[in-house]
C-alpha cells in the first residue's frame, strides 16, 4: 500500500495536538524548587464526605509536570466514577482500605500499599469499609489533559 506524505500527517496530527496542549498547560506552571510542606498547612478541599488536599502542581527542571495531593475519602465513598487520561497516577495508602481498580480488576490495599495507573488505563478507587475513612497520597506524572 502507498501511503502519501498527507497520510502520514493525518496520523500523526491528533498525537502533535494532544502534545502542544500539554505544554501549553504546563508553560502557566512553577518550576518545582525544593520545600517541605507540612499536613496541616495544606489548603483543603470538602466534597461531601471526601475531602482533598492539594499539595503541589509544577515542573521538574527538565520540563517534566508532577501534581501531588492526598485525599481522604469516607466510608463506601469514591472521589469520581472510574475513568482513564493521558498521565500516570501512582497511589499510596496512609490509613483505612481502598479498592484499586484498573481495567477492571480490582485489588485491595491497606496501608503502606501501593497502586500505579498507567496511561490511558481505566482506573478508580473506592473505601470499601461501612465505617472506616481511607487516606491516600496521590502522585501524577505527566501533562494533565
Amino acid at each position: 500500500m502507498h501511503t502519501t506524505r498527507r497520510d502520514h500527517l493525518t496520523l500523526l496530527l491528533p498525537a502533535l495536538t494532544t502534545m502542544a496542549a500539554g505544554r501549553a498547560q504546563s508553560a502557566d506552571l512553577p518550576t518545582l524548587k525544593s520545600v517541605t510542606y507540612r499536613f496541616e498547612d495544606l489548603p483543603s478541599r470538602p466534597g461531601g464526605q471526601n475531602v482533598s488536599h492539594a499539595i503541589f502542581d509544577g515542573l521538574t527542571h527538565s520540563g517534566f509536570r508532577i501534581e501531588a495531593h492526598e485525599t481522604e475519602l469516607g466510608p463506601g465513598q469514591e472521589p469520581h466514577p472510574p475513568h482513564h487520561h493521558v498521565h500516570e497516577e501512582m497511589m499510596m495508602i496512609v490509613d483505612g482500605t481502598l479498592d484499586f481498580t484498573v481495567n477492571g480488576k480490582t485489588t485491595r490495599l491497606g496501608p503502606g500499599g501501593l497502586g500505579f495507573a498507567g496511561s490511558n488505563d481505566e482506573h478508580g478507587v473506592r473505601n470499601p469499609s461501612a465505617d472506616v475513612r481511607a487516606r491516600y497520597f496521590v502522585v501524577a506524572f505527566g501533562p494533565v489533559t
